[in-house]
């Protein structure tokens, strides 16, 4: 089922991101050393929060598509996108846009609670951040990256002041990696799609070669790796979720889905989109991120 054109424009599938937002709640609900247990009010300051960032990355979606529609038309894929394809109109997205920034900013102050501007100012930069992106820094070999990067680093962080919750730094560092893996795994695949012709989409995509990308992707997916498993044995987790620490039986998992999205990437099997593969673009990808899931929720939550 196809949605309207204006919902479609919003791109509500890519606000599977958003799940980072609520890393902090998940953990923190299950942390026996907690001096400030979670409780209804924190699911819901975390609910809030995962809104804010749904709203704000869809405005700069908008504003984003109204900036690019001369080079998503020449492009196979974004020239289908609603307004490349003329169906939502330029003034149209930009005053949907301005609509979702606002909720943005009302969501994250009530998500906020007793700490509501720090919610508020998290979710503002990681607008603010983006419209520089999306204007400027996406056209910056490298830079375009490590700012997706930090996007995701600030959902971690709106997340954890929503929910008054402390983030392991293996989890900070293991965000930052994961991120820029999949920045680079998108810039490899778009390589992959466009060919020669990169440039006319993009020109810093001539300065990125296929070499270049394929280290870069092997070290970001170790890194990430190390930095998981480094989470799943350190003391502080063992102290906070239980002596038998059975968060390292995820380590498995976490290897099988890098590994199957660089093979994706690779074989050109629609690698480079996360979210299409976390929505069923590859079965085996999202079993075993359901598997992954499984075993962390009884890991910290059943696990005596």
């Amino acid at each position: 089922m196809r949605l309207p054109a204006l919902l479609r424009a919003l791109r509500p599938h890519q606000w599977v991101k958003n799940v980072f937002v609520l890393a902090a709640l998940a953990f923190a609900r299950a942390d026996r050393t907690a001096v400030h247990p979670t409780d209804a009010h924190d699911v819901w300051q975390s609910v809030y929060a995962f809104f804010a960032f749904c709203l704000g990355a869809s405005a700069i979606y908008l504003l984003n598509d109204v900036m690019d529609v001369e080079s998503d038309r020449a492009h196979p894929e974004k020239r289908h996108r609603p307004i490349a394809s003329g169906e939502v109109s330029v003034p149209t997205a930009l005053g949907l846009s301005g609509l979702c920034a606002a909720g943005a900013l009302a969501l994250g102050w009530l998500a906020g609670g007793k700490q509501s501007f720090g919610v508020l100012i998290v979710v503002a930069l990681y607008m603010a951040m983006n419209f520089a992106y999306s204007t400027k820094l996406k056209h910056i070999v490298l830079i375009d990256a490590f700012c997706i990067a930090t996007g995701f680093l600030l959902r971690v962080k709106g997340g954890a002041l929503a929910a008054e919750a402390d983030v392991s730094h293996w989890l900070m560092l293991c965000t930052l990696f994961l991120a820029l893996f999949l920045a680079l795994c998108k810039r490899r695949a778009e390589i992959d799609l466009l060919g020669e012709n990169r440039g006319e989409h993009r020109a810093n995509l001539r300065e990125y070669t296929v070499g270049f990308l394929d280290q870069m992707v092997t070290v970001l997916a170790a890194t990430t790796i190390v930095c998981y498993t480094m989470y799943t044995v350190s003391g502080d987790t063992a102290k906070k979720f239980g002596e038998q620490n059975r968060l390292i039986y995820t380590v498995p998992f976490v290897v099988f889905g890098l590994a199957r999205y660089m093979l994706l990437v690779e074989s050109r099997r629609g690698g480079g989109n996360p979210t299409r593969m976390l929505l069923g673009g590859d079965t085996l990808f999202v079993l075993n991120a359901l598997a992954w899931a499984g075993v962390v929720a009884f890991s910290i939550y059943f696990a005596s």
